[in-house]
């Protein structure tokens, strides 16, 4: 079925415009600020701030390079403002891109956007959800300047699970570590402390959206999940030039893979996955002349050999937080698929009381959440649009579980209870904590790290 506001809205306001950018050096901070409209409805023109004050700037922050990785930033950033309408056009009239270009920004943006093309109810092909024009017609000769390096790594911290555990495989190096943020979080703020890195040591970085969005959105025009982690590349990308970073160290691991849609390619994590990661890579070395890596060194593991590590990193358990509902508040919500599946997939490996003093109640008692619990199981055809595992992986923890469960001789929580009783029994099921996904893009001289990580969490027990 056709959804016919996307129809509508495409037609009427057929143009969306990149209309420019512009970077902007104050005391303790610089600032990058996009301008975008639709033709006949309104302009946009977000902007980032990046922190200086704890920096040691080393590259120009405007030169060729910088304004080159400035645009970039822009073509991802436009997406959160082009979906309120879906142009049939999006014209670029501040730069320009080659034909294939034009082929990698098109897969990003519909593989990023094929969660809320789905939740929407919109039809469309990779061929023609939109053109992408340009009003310069030859691509400029990029004259760069020698880009000046450090021996810093940038280790994104996001306030969860992920980004403790490469902290604490990274702890060696922590002096040469420069954590990343967008937007302050308190949890974030506090893994940055625990992990010895300091907060000091945090490159702090704030993206604010356009009020015409939001007015938009309230309007009821078409809304929905954008490639977010896209942003996270492009403007960490510019970070690490600032400071003449040699690593960008994400924290994603194999399971961002899978889609959330069986049998599709839908996937919530689609610009975590290591499909975004490579063609990144491509994009960077093509465009930019750095030597710089990005990669995740979680990428060879499992969410559940995540979990088992970060188990034993007792320090963060009283400050990750993973759930998006209760992040201002710096809470677990302890009502949506996100904290259910994080108490999942610790639950065989922290003690009862230990994974209670976490949320503050017993998750798998909760009747209310069967329908978020199905989706995690593998019991519907759609697992819940958020980031986590995959459905063996929430099984192989909950076979961990129930056999702790009978191992004691306790009553089954609800939730678990009912997976007891609706599962069928693999008896055989392969050992997920064995797993080891070789296809990653790690330095070598970062591979023993995640040689000392496999050694703990494959050995059962």
């Amino acid at each position: 079925m056709v959804n016919i506001k996307f129809e509508q809205l495409r037609k009427k306001y057929c143009n969306f415009n990149y209309d420019g950018y512009s970077i902007t050096r104050e005391k303790d901070s610089i600032k990058i600020s996009f301008d975008f409209s639709i033709n006949g409805l309104c302009e946009f023109h977000p902007a980032t701030t990046i922190m200086t004050d704890n920096l040691d700037v080393i590259n120009c922050f405007d030169s060729e390079r910088g304004r080159s990785i400035a645009f970039s930033l822009g073509m991802v950033e436009a997406v959160s403002y082009w979906k309120c309408v879906c142009s049939e056009n999006f014209n670029i009239r501040c730069g320009y891109i080659n034909e294939n270009d034009k082929i990698w920004w098109k897969k990003l943006w519909f593989n990023g956007l094929s969660e809320m093309f789905y939740r929407n109810g919109i039809e469309s092909d990779f061929n023609s959800f939109v053109n992408i024009n340009c009003s310069l017609e030859s691509e400029r000769i990029n004259d760069f300047l020698p880009f000046k390096k450090s021996s810093i790594n940038i280790v994104p911290i996001g306030g969860g699970k992920d980004s403790a555990v490469t902290l604490e495989l990274l702890d060696e190096i922590k002096h040469m570590i420069k954590g990343f943020t967008v937007n302050d979080q308190a949890a974030r703020t506090q893994c940055a402390e625990v992990s010895g890195i300091g907060v000091g040591n945090v490159i702090r970085t704030y993206r604010t959206i356009d009020k015409e969005l939001l007015n938009r959105n309230s309007e009821g025009f078409l809304n929905g999940h954008t490639p977010f982690s896209a942003i996270v590349a492009f403007l960490s990308l510019y970070c690490a030039y600032l400071i003449g970073a040699e690593n960008i160290i994400l924290s994603n691991e194999a399971s961002a893979n899978e889609s959330n849609v069986f049998g599709t390619e839908i996937n919530h994590q689609y610009s975590k996955s290591y499909e975004f990661e490579k063609n990144f890579n491509e994009y960077l070395n093509a465009h930019f002349d750095m030597p710089v890596h990005y990669f995740s060194i979680l990428r060879p593991f499992n969410e559940l050999q995540i979990a088992k590590q970060f188990a034993k990193f007792k320090k963060y358990h009283s400050v990750f937080k993973s759930c998006n509902v209760g992040s201002k508040k710096n809470i677990w919500c302890c009502n949506c698929a996100k904290c259910l599946f994080v108490y999942i997939i610790l639950s065989p490996f922290l003690s009862r009381r230990e994974i209670f003093d976490i949320f503050s109640c017993d998750m798998l008692e909760k009747e209310s959440l069967l329908n978020e619990f199905c989706g995690l199981v593998g019991f519907s055809d759609v697992k819940p649009f958020e980031c986590i595992g995959t459905v063996k992986e929430v099984r192989f923890a909950l076979d961990l579980t129930l056999k702790k469960y009978e191992l004691a001789g306790e009553k089954l929580p609800v939730l678990l209870d009912y997976y007891k009783n609706n599962i069928n029994p693999l008896p055989d099921r392969e050992n997920l904590l064995c797993a080891l996904n070789n296809e990653n893009n790690i330095p070598q001289s970062f591979l023993k790290y995640v040689e000392e990580m496999y050694r703990y969490v494959s050995v059962c027990g």
